[in-house]
């Protein structure tokens, strides 16, 4: 079975690769398809939100694990609340927002409690203590075991670090996007978990590389990196790891070598794709010259905004 790893300093421990649910997509037989692989292969940790296709996401979260419902860690979000036509979101993290949707969630996924609740993002001019409120008081009414945060915002992730007891900020990390880095130790201090989404930056740092690259990379970079930059680094990663890795091992390995992860949440729109990411997490992990190597090759950025 897969690797299991604790969240924070709470009871959940879950596998070291989730399965990102928001690309499942609206098929409902192929979508429990890629659940049902993902669970015959040690997967206990899905991870959905309210927001994704307008809460089906959740329901064919919940139906699909209804039968194994104990032995699974059910994470969703919310704070991203639909507007009446439902053409648009807009952000609210208060208190009666939050304990209504989080009843609005348990329904669609058919649960009578949910693993890890999450806030969707944040911004420094929320009332945090509002919203901190709601999930003491959803933990204490058993709505939820425990609850995190989504956010890559240093200034907000700040905040509740020192004045709510979350368990895991979910952040894009990867490769190609180092930032998390760091906060790492400041996380680890506090207890607190990173889960990282993002860990194959769209689908770079697969073995279709820049095959993956849309137009709008191709025009614009991705993050750090011009075009021309991303095509060098990808090349000297393939060149100076080839006869060992694959790159979908090197991708997930670098983020599971860093103590403060607690799982890597790729998303999969299909089984291959899944038992690809599958093999790469079961994988032996990375010496500490592999990780050398790739943290040469690229670039540690840092969060220009919302700092204090």
């Amino acid at each position: 079975m897969m690797e299991k790893r604790q969240i924070g300093n709470s009871d959940l421990y879950i596998s070291k690769m989730g399965l990102g649910c928001m690309s499942l997509g609206t098929d409902e037989k192929k979508a429990k398809e890629i659940v049902q692989t993902a669970l015959e292969n040690g997967i206990n940790y899905f991870d959905t939100a309210d927001l994704y296709d307008f809460g089906k996401n959740e329901e064919i979260v919940g139906n699909s694990l209804k039968d194994v419902r104990d032995d699974v860690v059910i994470a969703t979000k919310a704070g991203n609340r639909w507007n009446d036509v439902k053409e648009g979101w807009r952000w609210d993290p208060s208190k009666d927002y939050l304990k209504s949707a989080v009843k609005d969630s348990l329904s669609r996924l058919k649960v009578d409690y949910i693993d890890l609740y999450q806030l969707h993002g944040g911004t420094i001019e929320d009332n945090f203590e509002e919203s901190i409120e709601a999930f003491e008081e959803l933990k204490t009414e058993g709505y939820i075991r425990q609850y995190g945060i989504s956010s890559i915002r240093p200034n907000v992730i700040k905040r509740f670090l020192n004045h709510s007891s979350i368990q895991s900020v979910m952040m894009q990390y990867s490769l190609l996007d180092r930032r998390p880095e760091e906060w790492m130790d400041l996380l680890e201090d506090h207890g607190v978990s990173i889960i990282a989404r993002g860990p194959l930056a769209k689908g770079l740092l697969s073995e279709k590389m820049l095959t993956k690259a849309s137009d709008k990379i191709k025009e614009n970079g991705y993050l750090d990196y011009p075009y021309a930059e991303l095509e060098e680094v990808l090349r000297s990663i393939r060149e100076k790891t080839a006869d060992t890795r694959t790159m979908n091992e090197l991708a997930l390995q670098y983020d599971l070598a860093h103590s403060s992860l607690a799982s890597v949440i790729p998303g999969a729109s299909s089984i291959r794709q899944l038992k690809e990411n599958i093999e790469a997490v079961n994988s032996p992990p990375l010496s500490a010259e592999e990780v050398e190597v790739l943290t040469q090759l690229t670039k540690l950025s840092r969060y220009e905004e919302h700092r204090d």
